[in-house]
């Protein structure tokens, strides 16, 4: 079995979240109740996604570096932020069943796209460099042991 590594990992839950969110985006005007679970899926793999590298992988990358301020893991959190913001007022859309979300989404997107490129580019692999299979291992454990509640917040699109 091939090693595992933060890039291939983070790289494959990125496509994942990607693929959540073009089916919200394809199905918000024809099919509501898909469109927002999709949605829903999205959010909540994003925030675990976010919580995974904040409380997990920037750490690791502190720990390892002593780059804190100002490096990268602090440019990271700070666009977590805003990504934050603009997937609230997405799910503000959501929440109302409103399909115009178009320009919320595209700002979003773009926002997203950027921020990913820079950690599946930069970050990611500067890690995979910096650690052990070992290390990344504790990594992928501790990520599995952070409960649901500390990513999954409301939102008008609850489960069944």
């Amino acid at each position: 079995m091939p090693e595992r590594t933060i890039s291939s990992m983070f790289d494959e839950d990125h496509d994942r979240l990607d693929e959540l969110f073009k089916s919200f985006h394809r199905l918000k005007r024809t099919d509501l109740a898909n469109a927002q679970q999709a949605f829903v899926d999205f959010k909540t793999g994003l925030q675990r996604h976010m919580v995974w590298e904040e409380d997990v992988l920037f750490p690791l990358w502190e720990k390892k570096t002593g780059m804190t301020e100002g490096g990268p893991t602090f440019v990271m959190r700070q666009e977590h932020r805003e990504i934050m913001e603009g997937l609230d007022a997405i799910d503000r859309k959501v929440q109302a069943q409103n399909p115009e979300s178009d320009q919320e989404e595209q700002a979003f997107m773009d926002l997203l796209e950027r921020h990913n490129m820079t950690e599946e580019e930069v970050l990611y692999a500067a890690i995979d460099r910096a650690t052990s299979a070992d290390e990344r291992e504790t990594v992928f454990q501790a990520m599995n042991k952070i409960p649901d509640a500390r990513y999954k917040t409301g939102s008008g699109a609850q489960r069944a």
